[in-house]
């Protein structure tokens, strides 16, 4: 069964087909070769199926540092680097929980409120129109409801996502360049022309358009995480970017993490591929990638490429209740608030859109750019478990009842085209109960 707890990062395969579409304590380790073997098995069956040319996976229990499974390699040519704990993967949409985590702290510090309009940082989105016949037509009424800053963290703000909205109102998001994310050059030869070429511009344009609900009353899976770094840029008086950096990524030792790749690490990037059928394609090649030429703008909701190793510290950090060793970047009660149901009244999560691995699962809540799960599943994740994947198969959770976190690095289009997610918290949940 698939957890949608893992889940996240509609497959981008739609823009591929149509390119214009506290401290823990822990029990001592057991030898190396024991303590990981079935993390170690599953990693090395999965290249031995030839289901992935390479694959990482980071888990740790308290405050322990990570224990590190790799096997095969970042790309199909026989020269290309063993993967291993700083191999660089996209992460896509396991960018949202490390942007959601960045508005927390400006909720923690006073800067915003949970159920603040964001109407008071970009006018524009004071008075919105709602889709009356989204499927056939631009036609609208008057919202009702401010879109706030708890709409943009959980996926209710009634806005759409190019890779699933339909219709009119797709077309007006291609029209516009509201399209925030780097599949390949290709994809960028064509998008680039037509985006906002900074946040700001992005959330202007994005005021103009329709939504397709009424912001608080439904769960849609949209570019809300790509539009809170507007509101956070807006309400920390600095760049996105540099917020990240001074209060996030720094802090955290987090130095493989980028927008843009710099050349002098390409060798270290995994190649990115698509499967048709049972053929797997280079989509994305390294030496080539989109992720070589800086973003239109930083894109908040899939922009990111990280290490299995500093998106184990990111979920260290959440685990611990905010910090790493002494060091400490969010409050223990922020934490467990972002990791909390905190969707509107009368608002369920059933699940992400196909493609994404998380068609079907335990009891479901949304939290703070993640899925919450709001009940225990036997021989595996808690009641309470946070988490997100992406659109290229990577995965990342937390479990605050166990203290335990886990980072799965792959990267192929479509994420669920293999029951990684499944394989790997399996794996996980039973080398901890040794």
């Amino acid at each position: 069964m698939k957890r949608t707890w893992m889940s996240g990062g509609v497959a981008m395969l739609a823009l591929v087909a149509c390119p214009m579409a506290a401290t823990g304590q822990v029990a001592p380790a057991a030898a190396p070769a024991q303590a990981a073997a079935p993390v170690e098995a599953m990693a090395r069956d999965y290249v031995a199926q030839n289901r992935t040319p390479g694959i990482v996976i980071a888990y740790g229990i308290g405050d322990s540092g990570p224990v590190f499974a790799s096997a095969g390699r970042i790309a199909m040519e026989a020269d290309a680097a063993a993967a291993g704990p700083d191999s660089l993967w996209r992460v896509y949409s396991m960018t949202k929980p490390i942007t959601a985590m960045a508005a927390m702290m400006l909720v923690e510090d006073g800067k915003l409120k949970l159920d603040q309009p964001i109407a008071d940082f970009f006018p524009g989105f004071r008075q919105m129109k709602v889709l009356t016949d989204p499927a056939n037509s631009l036609d609208s009424r008057p919202a009702t409801t401010q879109i706030t800053v708890r709409h943009l963290l959980t996926h209710t703000a009634g806005l759409g996502y190019s890779i699933i909205t339909k219709g009119p109102l797709l077309k007006e998001y291609e029209r516009l360049g509201i399209t925030p994310g780097a599949v390949s050059a290709m994809f960028e030869a064509q998008a680039r022309p037509l985006r906002p070429t900074s946040l700001k511009e992005f959330a202007e344009r994005v005021a103009t358009l329709p939504l397709i609900a009424e912001p608080g009353t439904k769960w849609s899976y949209s570019i809300s995480l790509d539009l809170l770094p507007a509101v956070i840029e807006a309400a920390a008086g600095m760049p996105f970017e540099q917020f990240l950096q001074t209060r996030m990524f720094g802090p955290l030792n987090m130095t493989s993490t980028y927008w843009t790749v710099p050349q002098s690490e390409v060798g270290r990037f995994a190649t990115n591929y698509a499967w048709a059928g049972d053929n797997r394609l280079p989509l994305d090649p390294a030496r080539t990638s989109a992720y070589l030429t800086p973003p239109s703008f930083p894109y908040g909701g899939a922009g990111l490429v990280m290490s299995a190793r500093d998106y184990d510290r990111f979920l260290h950090m959440l685990a611990n209740g905010g910090a790493v060793g002494t060091v400490r970047v969010m409050k223990a009660e922020t934490v467990r608030l972002a990791m909390s149901d905190l969707l509107p009244a009368g608002v369920s999560y059933a699940g992400a859109p196909s493609g994404s691995g998380g068609a079907a699962g335990p009891k479901m809540g949304y939290g703070a750019g993640g899925s919450v799960q709001l009940e225990d599943v036997a021989g595996g994740a808690s009641k309470g478990t946070y988490g997100w994947g992406g659109a290229a198969g990577t995965v990342a959770w937390v479990d605050p009842a166990r203290k335990l976190r886990g980072t799965v690095m792959v990267n192929y289009f479509p994420s669920d085209k293999w029951p990684l997610r499944a394989d790997a918290a399996r794996a996980v949940y039973a080398q901890a109960a040794r």
